[in-house]
């Protein structure tokens, strides 16, 4: 195998690491937790996600460089957010937000990936605007809306 393959290999294995653990504390904001293991888990593992995708070769400003630079962004204020976030409603809810919005920008570069990468599905959609993509693309935001809602429905009844 060529070493560039093995780095993607590599890149794709914290990807999906950030994934699961992002989906696993996202189940847990909806009951009013915060397991700090799963939370540093996906922080750690979304960072090493964002560290390891700019260490690819450049080749110009592409949709990954602004999707990156912007979780980037709000990883920052997550972090940030998480530290003033001990009895105080506000910042725990930027934190969870900012939680869930690396989350769902995960997903939605699975999605996007996956209509590149994986045969059948490039078949269906080559170019990346076809109604497949648009429709895949669609249903994840509105699953992270219902999502993000009760998240913070979770977060109102720890601080009631």
């Amino acid at each position: 195998m060529n070493l560039l393959l093995d780095y993607t290999i590599f890149h794709v294995l914290i990807s999906l690491v950030a994934l699961i653990s992002g989906l696993l504390l996202a189940s847990a904001f909806t009951k009013g937790l915060d397991p700090r293991s799963t939370r540093r888990t996906f922080l750690c593992f979304t960072a090493a996600n964002l560290l390891t995708g700019f260490l690819f070769p450049f080749h110009g400003v592409t949709p990954a460089i602004v999707v990156g630079a912007l979780n980037t962004l709000i990883l920052i204020g997550t972090v940030i957010a998480h530290g003033k976030s001990k009895g105080n409603w506000i910042w725990a809810v930027t934190y969870k937000v900012g939680a869930l919005a690396l989350l769902y920008f995960n997903c939605l570069v699975l999605i996007a990936q996956s209509f590149q990468k994986v045969p059948f599905l490039h078949a269906g959609a080559p170019v990346g605007n076809e109604p497949p993509v648009i429709i895949s693309q669609g249903l994840l935001f509105a699953v992270a809306l219902v999502v993000g809602y009760a998240c913070l429905r979770g977060s109102r009844r720890r601080f009631s």
